[in-house]
């Protein structure tokens, strides 16, 4: 989760507020975006690597990074993490 943790601190240079948010999208994927706040029913996650992630209602899962390029995924619950495949 380095690969967050960068992004928010990158982010966090020119906006003290900015944070990650994991928002739904159509299909049942999510996209991760920037962002100075929470929106009504997120739920901030702190990660022990010093970062947090604001959640989008109704989102669960595993946050993992995928090849190729460090595509950051949203794996099932139940779903293997890409180190354990």
């Amino acid at each position: 989760m380095d690969l967050l943790r960068r992004a928010e601190q990158a982010a966090r240079r020119f906006d003290d507020d900015a944070r990650i948010r994991l928002v739904p999208e159509a299909g049942g994927s999510v996209r991760f975006e920037l962002t100075d706040g929470r929106a009504p029913g997120d739920v901030a996650v702190e990660h022990e690597e010093g970062f947090t992630l604001f959640v989008a209602p109704g989102i669960s899962g595993t946050v993992d990074v995928a090849d190729p390029h460090d595509q950051l995924v949203l794996l099932p619950d139940d779903a293997p993490a890409a180190a354990d495949r």
